[in-house]
């Protein structure tokens, strides 16, 4: 079985338009603009909606989201170990959450073409000389995420049907949430074939992504125990990522939103602010929460203050990735390069 890495692409072969001279002016004025949009829209601001009173009960809350996206952040590092040790690497919880924590940073606040994930496949590379495996591990890490988003938003429906009359506001996650549930499940039925997966080795482009969930597969096909620990800590990830925004939703002071309501739209929200339109997903995220939350009579104010909160609360925590994206790329051992020291 073979695994596929390939390296960046050099500056030069890169086409002017996909250059991040080019592409970053571009995201932030869209970003800019989205957000103007969205003032534009409201019949005048109403001031203490948006900037809610700041007290004690505001503190409490907003500490709480802190502290669970930051949870959240190390469960996401637990996925990928779990990922990993599918994939027969066995890397230290500690060592992964520094190279995902540098990679939060990079991705938040060094909008580059080369993002996040590439700084941790390079350090995780340099950890286990193995490139094709780290590449993999991203990849796959990156789409057990995505699995559990529309189960999320299907299960809070559900549990709360007196959600699904909202018109557009109930219209818009749930064809979000089937769309992406059915076109995962399609690339998991594809890409879990031998068959197919034949075919993926040695690619480069975008089947060298394919091929690397095929692996991912592959590997979980015969641990059943893996794959269970991969999906549970991929549920607890946005779980705990709820209940930051939960957290947030009390901070501002917006009753209208319980736990049933962040689970229908919050993942809805996650899916489509990845569309590459602004940055950090600002200005997609504010107006999605507008368009979502108004069939349960939250302000747009309201709306727009959680958008910018829940960003606030991922750039915040992710500066806690600058000094291990300065001190932490130094090759670490991995858990097997310790038992064998140890047994010799």
């Amino acid at each position: 079985m073979s695994y596929i890495y390939s390296k960046p692409q050099e500056k030069d072969s890169i086409p002017w338009w996909k250059r991040s001279s080019v592409t970053i002016p571009l995201r932030i004025g869209l970003s800019v603009a989205l957000l103007i949009v969205i003032l534009k829209s409201m019949d005048g601001i109403d001031w203490d909606e948006l900037i809610p009173e700041w007290n004690d009960r505001t503190a409490f809350w907003t500490i709480g989201a802190f502290f669970f996206t930051l949870i959240g952040f190390l469960l996401g590092a637990v996925r990928w170990q779990r990922v990993l040790r599918a994939l027969g690497v066995n890397q230290s919880l500690w060592r992964l959450f520094s190279h995902y924590m540098a990679g939060q940073f990079v991705s938040n606040f060094l909008p580059t073409t080369v993002g996040g994930d590439v700084i941790r496949i390079g350090r995780l590379t340099r950890d286990t000389d193995d490139g094709p495996v780290s590449f993999t591990s991203v990849v796959f890490e990156r789409l057990s995420g995505w699995l559990v988003l529309p189960v999320i938003t299907l299960l809070g429906f559900a549990i709360n049907p007196g959600l699904t009359g909202l018109g557009t506001s109930t219209r818009v996650p749930l064809v979000v949430a089937m769309a992406t549930l059915i076109a995962l499940t399609l690339v998991i039925l594809l890409l879990g074939s031998n068959r197919i997966g034949k075919g993926l080795q040695n690619r480069q482009g975008l089947l060298r992504f394919a091929n690397a969930v095929h692996l991912g597969l592959d590997r979980l096909k015969g641990n059943p125990k893996a794959a269970r620990e991969v999906i549970i800590s991929a549920f607890a990830y946005q779980f705990t990522l709820l209940l930051a925004a939960g957290c947030a939703v009390e901070a501002l002071g917006i009753d209208e939103v319980g736990l049933t309501a962040l689970m229908a739209f919050i993942p809805a929200v996650l899916i489509i602010q990845v569309l590459p339109v602004g940055i950090g997903g600002l200005g997609v995220r504010e107006g999605t929460l507008v368009l979502f939350l108004s069939g349960i009579d939250v302000s747009n104010e309201q709306a727009l203050a959680l958008g910018l909160a829940l960003y606030a609360l991922t750039l915040v925590n992710s500066f806690i990735g600058l000094p291990m994206l300065i001190f932490g790329g130094r090759k670490g051992p991995t858990t097997n390069d310790i038992e064998s020291s140890t047994l010799e």
